[in-house]
């Protein structure tokens, strides 16, 4: 079996980081260059024996090239690997002012310091991540804990291979015909079920086909069937993105007993994220999933229970003014499931808003995603693709699918620098893939079984013009997803749930959170996260007039186990 490659450029220390990356030979095959040609070359030879290259290492001296000719040279050959500058120490702050842009700019991953003795964990740790960054998103996994029978452009198939991906499991896609298709197709049989597609087997749990990614999920997680939860616990969180695994994470670590609902991957709209650069504390950045599933694993830790694939469908406020230990919420679930809980958070984020285009509403799962679905962007590779959205969501998505597709056009109505981090403009602005059309929207599409066209209108003049596309991704504003709420929870004109100051003076509350009569001079309103509902609250993208951003949402979801203290408290 052919590993993938590492390839160290340098001519003054090629020695040294050969010898420092002999750590690397049992799982890399690691190749050493002394020039920007030879480099050059022997990628060039590498993409032609069908070789996966994933990481390229220079240290910004080569005598025939400087960093920015060389790393642009490679990027065009090999546009998916990962890319690290490693400085001696003597140049290391010289060479700092002039390289770090590139960091900005997306010339290339990483910049280090070279190292200079015996186990340099922290140099180390940063080729992990990049190693395992492209890992997740490149190369195909080793080891599949699922394994997904289908035939090409299945929307389902496409759907819950996005969602594993987004739970962190290692998934294959086989063809009916392949050799991995006929045993799993065999052993569906054997166990007694009806040929279909797609078929869905893992290490856990025999072939089965699905008819949606809920049903997958419980599949794997346990769905309200055959998972009880008989005590009433302190909280309940509905929906596990930032916000909520933040509330999720900070309420079981102070001895709240919690249990996070989420109707179907952990991460919400964040977890679909290929890199997020500017959350604070990873400098190299990290993506959605991997964020996502740290935090549910620190929440798992401190004893926080997950109900993946469970869909809420109704919340029993409880009553407020009962004696305070019969306060108790009901949460119901599609299937039958229910959760009695002291306190309810409402995280549920949003979803995209649909184009409302028939003909590409048609091919959804078939060229057409809503969201970035990082799965797709191999199938692809070498074509163009068209982004929708103007937010960091759509110029993260933008720059992940740069490294498989031959072009990448962001449509927006406005420009970019009024809806996104100047980061990303940047790093957009420099990448030679992507480009920008303002002014423009799509108004239709089309293609045999599988998106092939798309007709994109200039506003200011009505021309229609056809692309050729082989990939949509629509990240389209923002809608809430609340509908099951009760009366008593009030929501804006547009359906987000209102806090705080926010809420009308009509809905005030009284001492204790109690509904009056009070006089005018007794009542108050909510606590800054709390709904009008006592004892429920609302955090993350879900509420009226909260920041659209990751961190915010965990600031959020932190924020508000003060407040469910004070709750609590008899």
């Amino acid at each position: 079996m052919d590993h993938p490659v590492i390839l160290l450029a340098s001519n003054d220390h090629a020695s040294l980081l050969d010898d420092e990356f002999c750590r690397y030979h049992r799982d890399y095959d690691v190749r050493v260059a002394r020039t920007c040609a030879d480099a050059t070359a022997l990628l060039e030879r590498l993409c032609a024996d069908g070789r996966q290259v994933a990481l390229v290492v220079q240290d910004a001296a080569l005598p025939d090239a400087d960093v920015w000719t060389s790393f642009a040279t490679w990027r065009r050959v090999v546009p998916t690997a990962r890319r690290l500058v490693t400085v001696p120490w003597d140049r290391f702050l010289d060479e700092g002012d002039r390289l770090r842009p590139g960091l900005a700019h997306g010339k290339f991953d990483g910049y280090l310091l070279m190292p200079r003795g015996l186990r340099d964990e922290e140099f180390h740790g940063a080729v992990g991540e990049l190693l395992s960054d492209w890992g997740s998103t490149v190369a195909a996994p080793e080891v599949e804990t699922m394994r997904i029978v289908s035939g090409p452009s299945n929307p389902l198939t496409a759907a819950v291979r996005d969602f594993a991906q987004r739970m962190g499991i290692p998934t294959g896609v086989h063809h009916p015909d392949s050799d991995v298709g006929r045993a799993v197709l065999a052993e569906l049989v054997e166990n007694g079920g009806e040929p279909g597609e797609p078929v869905v087997a893992s290490v856990y749990r025999p072939p089965f086909v699905p008819t949606s990614v809920r049903e997958v999920a419980q599949v794997m997680y346990g769905g309200p069937g055959e998972t009880v939860v008989d005590d009433v616990v302190d909280v309940a969180v509905v929906g596990a993105g930032p916000a909520g695994l933040a509330a999720a994470v900070y309420a079981a670590s102070e001895g709240l007993s919690t249990v996070v609902l989420e109707s179907e991957a952990i991460g919400g709209q964040a977890g679909t994220s290929s890199m997020i650069r500017n959350y604070l504390g990873f400098p190299r950045g990290v993506s959605g999933m991997r964020l996502a599933q740290r935090a549910r694993s620190q929440a798992i830790r401190f004893g926080a229970r997950f109900l993946t694939g469970w869909e809420v469908d109704a919340l029993r406020p409880c009553v407020p003014s009962a004696p305070h230990a019969e306060r108790e919420h009901v949460i119901t679930t599609v299937g039958g499931g229910q959760v009695r809980a002291r306190s309810v958070v409402i995280a549920t984020g949003v979803a995209y808003r649909h184009l409302d285009v028939e003909s590409v509403e048609e091919l959804v799962g078939r060229g057409v995603h809503y969201g970035s679905a990082m799965t797709a962007a191999q199938e692809v590779e070498g074509q163009p693709v068209v982004v929708v959205g103007g937010g960091n969501s759509a110029g993260q998505a933008a720059i992940h699918l740069a490294r498989f597709a031959s072009s990448v056009t962001i449509v927006v109505r406005r420009d970019l620098a009024e809806t996104m981090s100047q980061y990303l403009v940047d790093e957009l602005r420099w990448n030679e893939r992507v480009s920008v059309r303002v002014g423009v929207e799509v108004v239709d599409g089309g293609g045999a079984g599988q998106l092939e066209w798309l007709d994109l209108r200039t506003n200011a003049t009505g021309e229609v013009e056809r692309v050729v596309a082989a990939g949509l991704f629509l990240l389209l504003g923002a809608r809430p997803t609340c509908s099951w709420l009760p009366a008593e929870v009030t929501r804006d004109p547009n359906g987000f749930v209102l806090t705080g100051r926010d809420v009308p003076k009509e809905a005030w509350l009284g001492p204790g959170g109690v509904p009056g009569p009070w006089s005018a001079e007794a009542i108050v309103p909510p606590e800054t996260l709390a709904t009008t509902a006592p004892g429920v609250f609302a955090v993350g993208d879900i509420r009226a007039g909260s920041m659209k951003r990751v961190a915010a949402a965990s600031g959020e979801g932190s924020s508000v186990v003060p407040l469910i203290h004070r709750w609590l408290a008899p």
